[in-house]
């Protein structure tokens, strides 16, 4: 019997829309000395003001935390990632419309996360917010493999004539010596958007990438053993852009291209990617909520990369310590 004058007597009679809103109710703080034993810990990232189109992902964080739901054993491998010791370390402390401020922001924030030994979970936030959250990772780990879902190479050189956006910040990464190329794949690419100049300059580097169609031809399994053979071993950086699936999938993301992946390909890739990469940091970008908690199908299935990410996570650790 709950007491109607206490507290709920337990985390599991507490039902999943009351109380304030932590990536699936986990325990909150700011404070880096909680870092201390923390395995992974989730980090928003609410900045949007380099987007080209439409604008909303800031609101993605709040709307991911709201979507998620406490986690379990994952069904068909009885996987727990609760075995990890996980934290919702709260947002970066962003100023709207303040690029160099918020990307200063969030670096720094991920860098505590960083120097703690734990992997960060950035939640976004438009896909500008990967270059600091990145760069802390590697100033730590030095160089990184990249997995990158997208319908976008985010190479570009300008967009709209300006340098500095959502998809010109992963050439700076490559240009900066914090991405190595030939461990960088892009998957679910499609669209008409970037010019041929820009896949000759990812060839020159000896960028990898997957179409949707491919995908769909070859199956998401084959695609992903391609992942792996390109990735290899060493730290690594995964990133997924919400619009890697179709819009149907996320109906509100800024930069939507018919034709994309299912949740259920994008679910089961970060699962298989996560148990045998070592991703040193990871982030959800580009979501746009719809709706609130689980009626928005795009921060619903964001919510979801994380706990999949997570549960790939424990089983690599898992079989590393067996």
């Amino acid at each position: 019997m709950i007491d109607p004058y206490g507290r709920w007597p337990d985390p599991g009679q507490k039902p999943p829309y009351a109380g304030l809103p932590t990536f699936s109710e986990l325990a909150y703080s700011e404070d880096p000395a909680d870092l201390d034993g923390v395995d992974v810990a989730i980090v928003g990232a609410p900045f949007d003001a380099l987007a080209s189109d439409r604008v909303g992902s800031r609101d993605g964080p709040r709307a991911i935390r709201i979507a998620s739901r406490p986690m379990g054993p994952e069904v068909g491998t009885s996987v727990d990632p609760n075995d990890l010791k996980v934290i919702d370390y709260g947002d970066a402390p962003v100023v709207p419309y303040d690029a160099d401020g918020s990307r200063a922001a969030i670096e720094a924030t991920v860098g505590q996360v960083v120097a703690a030994g734990a992997i960060p979970f950035v939640l976004g936030g438009d896909h500008s917010i990967t270059q600091p959250a990145l760069r802390a990772c590697a100033a730590r780990h030095g160089p990184l493999g990249l997995v990158h879902f997208d319908s976008h190479t985010d190479t570009g050189v300008e967009v709209y004539e300006n340098t500095d956006n959502h998809g010109t910040m992963m050439r700076a990464l490559v240009e900066d010596g914090h991405v190595d190329p030939t461990r960088y794949v892009q998957i679910g690419l499609r669209g008409f958007w970037p010019n041929t100049d820009v896949f000759d300059w990812q060839a020159q580097k000896g960028i990898t990438y997957h179409t949707a169609y491919d995908v769909r031809r070859r199956g998401i399994d084959d695609v992903v053993m391609d992942a792996f053979e390109t990735v290899g071993s060493g730290p690594a950086y995964l990133t997924v852009d919400i619009d890697v699936l179709d819009p149907t999938h996320a109906p509100n993301t800024g930069t939507p291209e018919a034709g994309g992946l299912e949740p259920r390909e994008l679910l089961v890739a970060v699962r298989r990617l996560s148990q045998r990469i070592d991703f040193v940091g990871c982030d959800i970008v580009e979501t746009v909520p719809a709706g609130w908690g689980t009626s928005d199908p795009g921060a619903l299935t964001a919510a979801a990369v994380v706990t999949t990410t997570l549960t790939g996570i424990t089983a690599l650790r898992g079989a590393e310590a067996g």
